[in-house]
This record gives C-alpha cells, sequence and structure tokens, in this order.
C-alpha cells in the first residue's frame, strides 16, 4: 500500500477486467475481488467469517477456471458449464457477487454518512444487500460480528495508507459496480438469481438462503 491506499491495486486491477470485446474475463475479476480483502482484515475479527466465506467462494471459483483457463476465460462461461448441473461453482459466483455487492455498498455508506459509526455502516449495508438473502441463524451472526465492528476513525486510517482514501472509495465504487449489475442481469436471464433452486449442500449456501 506504499504510496496508496487499500484500494490502489483494486483500481489498477479494474481496468483490465474487460475483454476487448467487451466481456468480463474470469482472473480479472476474480483478482480485483481478492485485492479488496484487506479491507475487510481492518475489521480485526468482526469479520473474519465473512472474508472467509468470500475468500472461500473466490478459491472455488478459481479452481474451477484453473481446470480449464481456455474453455473459463469468460467469467460466464462457468456459470454456462453449470447452469443444468447446478454445482459449486455455480453457488460460488453469486455468492461472490452478493459479498462484493455488500462491501461496494459498505464503502459508499461510508463516503455518505461521514457521522455514522461503523457499527451504523455495518448493518444498514447488510440490510441494503445481504439480509434478504440470509435465515436468521446468518443474520444472527452478523448481527453479533457487527457490534464489533472498530472504531470508525481506525478503520479509516488503516485503509487509507499515504493516498486519498475519499476518491479512491468512490472511484472503486463507481468502477466496480457495473460489473455486479451485470452479473445480476447475466443470472437473470437463466432465472437464477435465488439460490434457493440450487443446491443447498454447497458450500455457504445455508448462510446464505433466503
Amino acid at each position: 500500500m506504499d504510496g496508496g491506499t487499500v484500494f490502489t491495486a483494486s483500481l489498477q486491477g479494474i481496468q483490465q477486467i474487460k475483454s476487448r470485446d467487451g466481456e468480463i474475463l474470469t482472473r480479472p475479476f476474480l483478482d480485483v475481488c481478492k485485492t479488496i480483502l484487506p479491507v475487510i482484515d481492518s475489521f480485526v475479527s468482526a469479520m473474519s467469517f465473512a472474508k472467509s466465506d468470500i475468500g472461500g467462494n473466490i478459491s472455488r471459483l478459481e479452481n474451477k477456471y484453473s481446470s480449464n483457463p481456455s474453455e473459463f476465460n469468460l467469467l460466464y462461461s462457468i456459470v454456462r458449464s453449470e447452469i443444468d448441473s447446478k454445482t459449486v461453482s455455480f453457488a460460488s459466483f453469486l455468492g461472490c457477487s452478493r459479498a462484493m455487492d455488500f462491501l461496494v455498498e459498505l464503502f459508499r455508506n461510508l463516503l455518505a454518512h461521514p457521522d455514522w459509526r461503523m457499527t451504523q455502516v455495518c448493518s444498514y449495508s447488510y440490510i441494503k444487500t445481504l439480509k434478504k438473502w440470509h435465515n436468521w441463524l446468518a443474520s444472527s451472526r452478523f448481527s453479533v460480528a457487527s457490534k464489533l465492528a472498530p472504531d470508525r476513525k481506525k478503520f479509516m486510517d488503516v485503509i487509507s495508507g499515504k493516498g486519498d482514501v475519499n476518491a479512491d472509495v468512490e472511484k472503486f465504487c463507481t468502477n466496480f459496480s457495473p460489473f455486479l449489475d451485470e452479473n445480476y442481469k447475466f443470472l437473470l436471464r437463466f432465472n437464477a438469481n435465488d439460490l434457493s433452486t440450487f443446491l443447498q449442500a454447497s458450500v455457504g449456501v445455508d448462510d446464505m438462503k433466503a
């Protein structure tokens, strides 16, 4: 993070996500998701389970990609290959997209509500994104974790580094959100935006289902 913020690497990676034909590339998309994980580290133990879930989803998608990089060079090729089989990496794609949606909402609220405590930022962002997909147990776990969120000033100091963190947060939200919107639009074409229609035996599904 020398000379920049925790978002610097992600902002650079975003520029590589689309192919010349305007399609989302698997490896660059997952790399950007991975480079944003240090933000969760700043929550210390409060969000350790969230990092584990996101990291696990990314790893499963990476494994699918690595099994045949040429076939799965495009992100949606993974989804297309599993529309019928309803396997774990499909659920991981949806879980990863939803988790990143939560993080983007959290970043937006940090900028929009400078007077809010981190607990408020986390709770509101959760209600706007993940809560509708979670069962009672998952919601309760998040509620407990959000109460352990770090002091806002300390959190901002950690992710700021030596750069303009507010500017980088805004750039990240503006430039990454369209990829998530595209993911959801793609899923809707297959009526596949509800994990309850897919294998509940998949890793993490029980924590995300409605």
